[in-house]
């Protein structure tokens, strides 16, 4: 039973809102620093990512360089870029999941790819 006839205490109710936009964006600007990789034709290609998924640094291997086939190099940068996004957002899914939770939002914020 909720004290006060049934109304809830509007003074908590904004201080735990507060609290979880507070958290929320900590994890955000965490995301935003933090970096993960991924690479692509067994390590020939890699790609770092932010955990927001700003591509920061590309790395390939000179045996991947074959001036007769840059569709094959192409393809293993789009493939590595594509694993560092995928590591992103599982990233992204594990800090900012239990905040949507906490939102109300059954783990879904909009306009979060998750």
């Amino acid at each position: 039973m909720i004290p006060g006839g049934g109304q809830p205490d509007m003074q908590q109710l904004l201080q735990q809102a507060q609290k979880m936009q507070q958290d929320l964006a900590a994890a955000q600007e965490e995301l935003a620093s933090a970096e993960v990789d991924g690479q692509a034709g067994g390590g020939l290609v890699k790609a770092t990512v932010t955990g927001s998924g700003e591509l920061r640094a590309l790395v390939i291997d000179p045996k991947a360089v074959d001036p007769e086939d840059t569709e094959t190099l192409a393809d293993l940068v789009v493939a590595a870029v594509q694993a560092a996004n995928e590591n992103a957002q599982a990233l992204q899914q594990e800090k900012l999941g239990p905040l949507a939770q906490g939102l109300g939002g059954g783990g879904s914020i909009p306009g979060l790819p998750f």
